[in-house]
């Protein structure tokens, strides 16, 4: 029982992304969801209580299977950090501007704008699997990998470092300033010669910080 119920909660989110991003989150209601899944809506609602509801968990589902595929990529065992970034640089973006997640991402933008969805998207999707990677930072770091400083702020760097030349001008329907490969590779060097073991010293006021990550 518990596995249709299952199969039958998969087919909602696939149908309610499909349209989500067909229609977009306001033109799209819970009867077209329906329709689409084949059912009534007193069998989507048994499931979701709402369409926010519904729309955080399509948008969430869309991108956790590949996200938790690319998170497998962090290894803090292996003492090659930079190559570990690089293989997880080209993975991340090569998901991130495939057609369906920046198709997925846009009409969640759009949905947040007008609606209270867009903190509780952000807490589900992205801020969660940036913590992730603050985590293997923190990992790394203790290891002697990398320079001891804020994991957290370690991962948003190199997140904001590798969005800003391919994810940020596709997001505006532009071509993407260079190409994955050779911005990964440019993105990881500049990333090491911060956080590098052999970048600078570190900075005992900084070092409780890092502690406190790794215990979390």
């Amino acid at each position: 029982m518990r596995f249709k119920c299952d199969l039958r909660r998969k087919a909602i989110l696939d149908a309610a992304t499909a349209l989500f991003r067909e229609l977009g989150f306001e033109r799209c209601s819970m009867s077209q969801i329906s329709a689409r899944v084949g059912g009534s809506k007193a069998t989507l609602y048994s499931y979701f209580q709402s369409k926010d509801e519904l729309f955080a968990a399509a948008m969430v589902d869309a991108m956790h299977e590949q996200g938790e595929a690319m998170l497998e990529l962090l290894d803090p065992t292996e003492s090659d950090v930079a190559k570990v970034l690089e293989r997880f640089g080209n993975a991340y973006l090569n998901f991130v501007t495939g057609g369906s997640c920046l198709n997925n991402v846009r009409t969640a933008m759009q949905a947040s704008s007008d609606s209270a969805l867009g903190p509780s998207l952000y807490k589900l999707g992205p801020k969660k699997g940036w913590e992730d990677i603050a985590h293997y930072m923190a990992e790394v770091m203790q290891r002697g990998g990398l320079r001891r400083d804020d994991p957290h702020m370690a991962a948003l760097m190199l997140k904001g470092m590798l969005e800003s030349a391919v994810v940020y001008p596709m997001m505006f329907g532009a071509e993407p300033e260079y190409a994955t490969p050779i911005w990964v590779e440019r993105v990881v060097c500049a990333f090491m010669r911060a956080y590098g073991p052999d970048s600078e010293a570190d900075d005992p006021a900084k070092l409780n910080i890092m502690d406190a990550a790794v215990t979390d």
